[in-house]
């Protein structure tokens, strides 16, 4: 350091001790930002994982259903509840069922979109929300009855 910052400070020469303690402080503000971004990406990765997931509960859920009508229900529910029971919180969470395909054989697909909030984590440099987004797909039973299209 300089004599005028050591003099500012009152450090006298071979006073290990206010260095270190001046060491310390930027050293543990910076290791506070490594921790929260990690944290911080610890949560997206999660949250990736829980729309893919609830994404794939949603088209099965529909998929199982005996009308597009009750498809679009069951779908809601399945995805509402997988994240729920994921611990994720949506601001807005977005479900569109395509039906297009509901005959036996058919498939059912699934596009699940949520944003979530990362306020909390702003210090460290992440945005204050971000939208995730999956899609899944499952197949109708070949061999059962179902109500024609919607």
């Amino acid at each position: 350091m300089t004599r005028a910052l050591t003099a500012r400070l009152g450090i006298v020469r071979g006073d290990r001790g206010a260095f270190a303690a001046l060491e310390l402080t930027i050293l543990s503000a910076f290791v506070i930002v490594m921790l929260l971004l990690v944290a911080g990406f610890g949560r997206v990765e999660r949250g990736r994982e829980l729309i893919d997931q609830a994404a794939a509960a949603a088209a099965r859920a529909g998929s199982l259903a005996t009308s597009p009508a009750d498809a679009q229900v069951a779908a809601r529910h399945a995805a509402s509840a997988t994240l729920a029971d994921g611990g994720m919180s949506c601001r807005t969470l977005q479900l569109r069922l395509d039906t297009g395909q509901w005959y036996p054989g058919g498939r059912v697909v699934a596009h699940v979109a949520c944003r979530t909030d990362l306020s909390d984590l702003v210090v460290a440099g992440l945005p204050g929300a971000i939208e995730l987004h999956s899609d899944a797909s499952s197949v109708l039973e070949t061999y059962r009855p179902a109500a024609g299209p919607p």
